[in-house]
């Protein structure tokens, strides 16, 4: 199907330069997702290809939402329920960032139809059916009123999960295995609404299973609910494309000019980053090379061929003297066994690559670095860094933002 879609649009594997192939939701949860994703990476030419667990399909569809768009241009929280077929994954942003995420067991196929009869009721379904004293199993006719009476709980435990989590002992049954813990929202805090049960919230289609489930009823049920009376909802940039929109969100950016690098390494492409907060730079500072050593082994040993980037924030301004410092945690670190082969590669937000690159450069004059700075990265990105241009004095540099593999 893919290959005649490529035919289609005239375009080879070869002619994509960058993007991401991502299962997510019940397709991630199906026996041959991993099959799926080798048979695409094959032909998908440099795309990042991967499956997205619960929480980070969570913070992808909140990206294409708008929710963490208007979370930073309003310097505030805001939450994001994209509610699909299966799950309804839930994250919250604070000033942009995502900030805690969760994901319940709710979504519009949960129950199907076939011909006005129930031919499948998921295990999450009937569990709140029976906290109901519903009765509903396969077979029975599907009566839209009686049918409504468990959309209307769905949305009910969805808005519970975001603004009173403890309020109900149901809602740890349909939590999503493996799915995080988010904190609790303030009831004024903006929600917005993605996924195709979104979608049904604000349509006017009269059938009550066009789509053979009971994703229309569950839009009736949010729409008729307290989430419109109580809450604020947010108007939603996407509903049933965020999780698409949100995957592909990336930047493109150009280094600064002040920076250090070894020639024969670049172009790299699919480079995963590893960030330090300004916590944990402020402990490696104070002398905790162990601590960041291990950090590295550890997601050295969740790559596929060991390479990746470590990067933090900065400082303006920084003296020489502290340069000179942070060189020397930066080779103490990669000296350590099992990192001593490993290129150094450092990405810093703040202007202080070319100072700092140059003296790490000093401490370990044999090893391949590459040493940025003026880029902006978040913990889960990957980076592609291009060859040099102007004539050698920047680096191209995608950041490939909330692909994980």
């Amino acid at each position: 199907m893919i290959e005649a879609e490529y035919t289609a649009a005239g375009v080879t594997p070869e002619d994509i330069s960058t993007g991401a192939v991502i299962i997510t939701g019940e397709a991630a949860r199906k026996q041959n997702a991993e099959m799926i994703l080798n048979r695409l990476s094959s032909f998908a030419g440099q795309f990042v290809v991967s499956t997205a667990g619960p929480d980070l399909e969570s913070i992808i569809a909140g990206r294409g939402s708008g929710a963490a768009a208007y979370s930073k241009e309003h310097r505030c929280a805001a939450v994001n329920a994209d509610i699909g077929g299966g799950t309804t994954n839930i994250a919250v942003y604070i000033d942009g960032q995502a900030a805690s995420c969760t994901c319940l067991d709710i979504g519009g196929r949960q129950v199907r139809v076939e011909q006005d009869v129930i031919s499948y009721i998921s295990p999450s379904a009937k569990r709140i059916s029976d906290s109901m004293g519903l009765g509903l199993a396969v077979g029975q006719n599907a009566d839209p009123a009686w049918l409504s009476r468990l959309t209307d709980r769905m949305a009910d435990l969805i808005f519970l999960q975001i603004f009173d989590p403890e309020a109900d002992p149901l809602l740890s049954d349909v939590k999503t295995r493996n799915a995080g813990r988010m904190q609790r929202a303030d009831i004024d805090t903006p929600v917005f609404l993605s996924g195709g049960v979104a979608a049904c919230v604000y349509g006017s289609e009269s059938d009550a299973f066009p789509y053979g489930d009971i994703g229309v009823l569950l839009g009736r049920s949010i729409r008729q609910s307290r989430w419109f009376a109580a809450a604020r909802v947010g108007h939603s940039a996407e509903m049933i494309r965020a999780t698409v929109v949100g995957a592909g969100i990336h930047m493109v950016s150009v280094s600064g000019s002040t920076i250090t690098y070894s020639p024969e390494l670049l172009p790299l492409k699919n480079v995963p980053v590893l960030k330090l907060t300004d916590e944990e730079v402020s402990r490696w500072r104070n002398g905790d090379d162990a601590y960041v050593a291990d950090r590295l082994l550890w997601f050295a040993g969740t790559t596929e061929d060991g390479i990746l980037a470590l990067g933090w924030n900065g400082w303006q301004s920084p003296r020489f003297s502290e340069i000179l410092e942070m060189a020397d945690h930066v080779a103490a670190v990669y000296s350590r066994p099992g990192l001593e082969r490993l290129p150094v590669i450092l990405i810093i937000e703040e202007d202080m690559a070319k100072s700092l690159g140059q003296s790490v450069r000093i401490r370990m004059p044999q090893r391949q670095m590459i040493c940025l700075d003026s880029i902006g990265i978040q913990e889960g990105d990957f980076v592609d860094l291009g060859s040099p241009i102007m004539k050698g004095v920047a680096i191209p540099v995608v950041v490939k933002t909330l692909i994980m593999g």
